[in-house]
């Protein structure tokens, strides 16, 4: 036990504390625009945000702690449960805004979607890992993948949850390209993806095929199902170079635009801070992108380096989708703006990502797991 915590000293020293210090940066602010939303108030979301980010960020700097060989051996384990939750959320799960995709636990309400993202990248780490050279591009090293990445994908299509979906399926992808599966194997299903979406658009449910609609054309109904990118872009767009100022966004203040906290609280941001703010904003998730990738690359390990660039992706997947879902650059499909969305399991999720990414960093010099 002394020799144990001995070594805390060390490995709190070998975290890589700018990022920490800049995730900090980004929590805060997202504090400050969550401050403003709520017209100058901590109450109901600025201080419940600031307690749950340091709560989470507490929680990252445990993980970071973690042997790799932990998640090594918890990888398919890990996926089970995550599996059977969202079975779980078909059977007894709760409906709001006529999704059913949380767990009522009493004093927590989960989505274990949101974890399913992180549990699809450890388990296609652990998969590729033990995979012998020459297999990613055989039917070994394709079926189990996709079977995998299918089977949540699914379930969560049926929640309904389309963004989440496409953030599971697009990181399970990004693993097998990173396993070596070759790029045509994807051009192929690409191609043919394409060619099915006229199929896959009658699948939608009646409300996702509006917001396809609408993204095409939101001027045809800005009043109904356009209204709420009609109003981001109006927000966004008076927002200007530097911003109207703070407390000054009229479009979250007069409730304009909707979910001013949650999915489009980028517009809210960038409606008071501008394209100055918006572009730091994005810059400061570029450096963590930029770290966590550099870090995958320097792992001496299969699974470190698959582990750590794909959770970066994962991060960056939420970035890409958010910010061009408000601009009106792809359909409203729900995904939150990591760590400055309010909300629970989102933010844990990323923090979970961010806590595991600096475990990879602390023992990327391991040759062995």
């Amino acid at each position: 036990m002394g020799l144990l915590n001995s070594r805390w000293p060390q490995r709190i020293l070998q975290l890589p504390w700018r990022i920490i210090f800049l995730v900090a940066g980004i929590g805060t602010f997202a504090v400050v625009v969550l401050y403003s939303a709520a017209g100058g108030s901590m109450q109901p979301w600025a201080l419940n945000h600031a307690v749950r980010l340091s709560l989470f960020m507490g929680l990252a700097i445990v993980l970071a702690q973690v042997p790799l060989g932990f998640w090594l051996k918890i990888a398919y384990p890990l996926y089970a449960v995550v599996l059977v939750a969202l079975i779980g959320v078909e059977v007894v799960g709760g409906i709001a805004g006529g999704s059913q995709r949380w767990l009522d636990l009493g004093f927590i309400r989960l989505q274990p979607s949101e974890f399913m993202k992180i549990a699809i990248v450890i388990a296609l780490a652990r998969f590729y890992h033990f995979l012998p050279r020459g297999y990613p591009s055989k039917l070994a090293g394709i079926w189990p993948p996709l079977a995998m990445i299918g089977v949540p994908a699914a379930l969560v299509m049926l929640q309904p949850d389309l963004g989440t979906a496409l953030m599971i399926v697009a990181g399970g992808m990004t693993m097998m390209f990173l396993g070596g599966l070759p790029l045509k194997w994807f051009v192929i299903p690409g191609v043919a993806g394409i060619a099915s979406l006229p199929l896959l658009y009658n699948m939608l449910h009646d409300y996702q095929q509006r917001r396809v609609l609408i993204f095409l054309d939101p001027s045809a109904d800005p009043l109904g199902a356009g209204y709420h990118i009609t109003q981001s872009k109006i927000a966004i767009g008076s927002g200007g170079i530097f911003g109207k100022g703070f407390m000054e966004g009229s479009q979250s203040h007069l409730q304009y635009l909707p979910e001013q906290h949650t999915d489009f609280v980028f517009a809210t941001m960038a409606e008071e801070w501008g394209l100055m703010g918006g572009a730091l904003l994005l810059i400061a998730y570029g450096l963590v992108l930029n770290w966590g990738i550099r870090t995958g690359i320097s792992a001496r390990t299969q699974f470190a380096r698959m582990l750590a660039v794909g959770l970066s992706m994962t991060i960056f997947f939420y970035v890409l989708i958010n910010s061009m879902m408000v601009m009106g650059l792809a359909p409203v499909v729900g995904i939150p703006f990591p760590l400055v969305s309010y909300g629970g399991s989102a933010a844990l999720t990323v923090m979970i990502a961010l806590g595991i990414l600096m475990g990879v960093y602390r023992q990327r010099e391991l040759e062995h797991i």
